[in-house]
Order: C-alpha cells, then sequence, then structure tokens
C-alpha cells in the first residue's frame, strides 16, 4: 500500500543519528527513550542523512560530524567511525567495539528505492503510517505526529486509519508484535515493490500466504546468507529458520537487515526467536492453508494507513 506524502520540490528531510555518552567518551546503550531533544553536553553525534525533494525525484546527502561536533561535512562516498559501547543497564558487561558505518549515496538507494517500478527514491519515515506514531507536539499535547503536522499547516490533510502496531506493546499477541518489527525492519524492501522484489518474501503484515511470509520457504535470492538452511521460517525451530538466522548474524554476508547495522539487535532477535516458537506445523507437511490460520499469520496484521 502506497501511503507516501505528496512532498512539494524543495522539502528537505532530515535525521541525525547519535548515542548518549558516558563521561570516559563511551557510547551507551540504553532502552529505547522516544524522541527527545539532543543534549549535547552528554551525546554524541555521528551523523545526519538529508532526503532534498528535487524536480526529478529525491536526493540522499549523507553528512558526518566532525569531532568537536561543530560542523558536518558531506560525505557522499560514506564513512566509518570506532567506537566503544558499554551497557547502561548492565555496567559489568564487557565494553563492546565496533565500527559504525555510515552508508555511502548509493547505498541510501539502496533501500529507499521502495518501488522498482519507478526506479527513484522514496522516504522511509516521514509517510501516513509511520506518522501515526505519538509525540509531544509544539503545545506540549501528545498526539499522533501527523496531526501534527496538520495542526502546523504543513500537510492539508491527515489520512483517516489506525496506527501501527508496535513491537514494543507487550500487551498484543507475539505474532502481532513480530510482525510488526518485521514491517518496521523489513517491509520497505521485502514487499512486491521493494528492492528485495526478487526474493519472494514479503514481509510487511500484507503477505497473502504463509509462504510468501516465509513459512517452508526455501530461499531463492539468499545466496550463502542462508546458512544452509533449508527454510525461512521452520515452525517451531528458530534454530532452523533462516529469518532468524539473519537476524541474529552480524556478518555482513549473511545479516538482514544488510545496511544500517554493525551490531545485533538482541531484542529483536528475542521477540522472532519466541514467536516462531510458538508457531505449530511441520514443513514437511506443506500445507499452506493449514499453516496460514496459525496464530501471527493473518494477512494485514501489521496494518498500514492509506492516503
Amino acid at each position: 500500500v502506497n501511503d507516501e506524502i505528496d512532498y512539494p520540490v524543495g522539502t528537505v528531510l532530515s535525521k541525525t543519528f547519535y548515542y548518549p555518552v558516558d563521561d570516559a567518551g563511551n557510547v551507551i546503550r540504553v532502552a529505547d527513550q522516544g524522541a527527545r531533544e539532543i543534549n549535547l553536553a552528554d551525546s554524541r553525534l555521528i551523523e545526519t542523512r538529508v532526503l532534498v525533494r528535487q524536480e526529478a525525484g529525491w536526493d540522499a546527502l549523507p553528512y558526518v560530524w566532525n569531532e568537536e561536533e561543530t560542523e558536518a561535512f558531506l560525505r557522499v562516498a560514506g564513512a566509518s567511525r570506532p567506537l566503544t559501547m558499554v551497557t547502561a543497564a548492565s555496567p559489568d558487561t564487557p565494553a563492546t567495539q565496533f565500527a559504525y558505518f555510515v552508508p555511502n549515496e548509493n547505498q541510501c538507494s539502496g533501500c529507499h528505492t521502495t518501488e522498482h517500478p519507478d526506479g527513484g527514491m522514496h522516504p522511509l519515515g516521514a509517510i501516513a503510517s509511520q506518522l501515526t506514531a505519538s509525540s509531544h507536539s509544539a503545545s506540549g499535547e501528545f498526539q499522533p505526529q501527523i496531526e501534527t503536522l496538520v495542526a502546523r499547516g504543513w500537510l492539508d490533510r491527515a489520512p483517516q486509519g489506525p496506527a501501527l502496531d508496535s513491537y514494543e506493546d507487550t500487551s498484543l499477541p507475539i505474532g502481532q508484535r513480530a510482525l510488526a518489527y518485521l514491517n518496521m525492519q523489513c517491509g520497505h524492501c521485502h514487499n512486491p515493490d521493494g528492492a528485495a522484489d526478487t526474493s519472494g518474501l514479503v514481509l510487511t503484515g500484507r503477505h497473502k500466504t504463509a509462504v510468501s511470509m516465509g513459512v517452508c520457504k526455501p530461499p531463492v535470492a539468499a545466496g550463502g546468507g542462508a546458512g544452509d538452511l533449508q527454510y525461512g521460517i521452520v515452525p517451531g525451530d528458530p534454530d532452523s529458520s533462516i529469518l532468524h538466522y539473519r537476524v541474529a548474524s552480524a556478518k555482513p554476508d549473511e545479516m538482514m537487515p544488510e545496511l544500517g547495522r554493525s551490531l545485533v539487535h538482541e531484542e529483536g532477535v528475542a521477540l522472532i526467536r519466541e514467536w516462531i516458537g510458538t508457531l505449530t506445523g511441520s514443513c514437511d507437511e506443506q500445507s499452506d492453508s493449514r499453516i496460514a490460520g496459525e496464530s501471527g499469520f493473518e494477512p494485514s496484521v501489521a496494518k498500514r494507513t492509506t492516503g
């Protein structure tokens, strides 16, 4: 479903990536804090990604901040930054050394070309369904972001539709949370028109069959990234499931998503593992209609709005 907003030529969308830091300059791994203002006294700026709407479409411009955090410079070839990460909730856990990779201009298009038929880049976060998430408005009220944009006169209307599910909402069934997570992390590529359309794997929550979601589906475009496993999802067996294998890997030729991370998102992996473990059925009995009715595989669970 295309819920892209019709932004005028000249629109600039920006997103700044940063980490909170400790007194020693180590970046800190913390639980999601939601949107907040960046406090330079306890944060380290890494990069700012900019999308500019031109007459011919969107241009992606990656900017990298200097060590003093006073200026950001355009780096079309990308960059890397060595970082040391500590865990706020577990100070006794050994620090992790890793390289933070800023994508180059071509890699930006790898994710943002969400519709292969037109070949152009499109916003991922600044679309109607993603902007249904609530945040504090300028007046201090807690309301959907898209309503705030309408109130400020930046959009002419707010499309009507349900907000996307959150994988962090523990009141939801495990299957609903898992599909929400996969839609957020993978759906922009893994859809019938996206960059991963050749895989035949639909991870937007709008799959028509369990097989198209990955259940008992052999890989067709994974190459060596499948880890010698046979199926995308093996009900009840995450260790035999390619989906779990790839989100749990940090190897460049195996990991998914393949861009935008150097570390494993442990909370996400645990969610996917738990979900697959709850599924019933067997890939030796490839009856899609039987598996499709299992908990978590009803089409359109990860809801999207239209506009």
